[in-house]
């Protein structure tokens, strides 16, 4: 059996940490976040359309920028951060670090919501737009994939692969919150029967942007 990858500081994988039920009921919100007043989108980054598609909570991510209102889509206002995605994230932070204190200073402010179909990548990169070093808080519902996490200096080795399934946790923060990390490839025909999803992956990362 092969043992999980070494993590370096301030990086916890949980496997397994939302249930099926969390699962299916996240998706049905996914859905409606989708169909909501600013849909879901590949954004591109360098004049290049991204192979993931994203919709945001709470401001909206452009690359290098974050707005309340979607300026690259059509204008209209983002959907509130929801509280119980917050509480969600807080809950999350005492998990990964089995510390009960971890959360009590969390407050997620924004959420990337990231659907990749088999063919869909991310590069390595750091999540930098924010003005803010709280840990970022990661969720993946429906197919594995494999997750590339690196170093905070270049994207080359080292790095670990992870693969993350459904309903599975990451969390990244103190010495490991700019780590240069992607998404290297998702399988599919991964997704547990229930999940809510029967292709695809959705990945939803809980940020806190320093912004007022």
């Amino acid at each position: 059996m092969l043992l999980p990858p070494e993590l370096p500081d301030g990086a916890h994988h949980v496997p397994g940490w939302l249930s099926l039920e969390q699962q299916r009921w996240i998706i049905g919100q996914f859905a409606a976040w989708a169909d909501g007043p600013v849909p879901i989108r590949a954004a591109r980054v360098r004049g290049h359309e991204m192979s993931v598609k994203t919709v945001c909570l709470g401001w909206h991510w452009r690359p290098y920028q974050y707005t309340r209102e979607a300026v690259d889509v059509n204008g209209r206002r983002v959907l509130d951060f929801p509280d119980w995605l917050g509480e969600l994230g807080r809950q999350a932070l005492v998990e990964a670090t089995d510390d009960p204190r971890a959360g009590d200073a969390y407050t997620p402010d924004t959420a990337l919501v990231n659907y990749y179909d088999e063919q869909a990548r991310m590069g390595m990169h750091q999540d930098k737009d924010e003005r803010s070093d709280a840990p970022v808080v990661s969720l993946s519902i429906g197919d594995t994939c494999t997750f590339r996490f690196g170093n905070t200096e270049h994207r080359n080795r080292p790095y670990s692969d992870v693969e993350l399934a459904s309903g599975d946790l990451f969390v990244f923060g103190g010495p490991s919150r700019f780590a240069f990390h992607g998404v290297q490839r998702t399988h599919a025909g991964t997704a547990p029967t229930g999940c809510g999803l029967e292709h695809g992956r959705v990945n939803i990362t809980m940020r806190v942007t320093g912004l007022s």
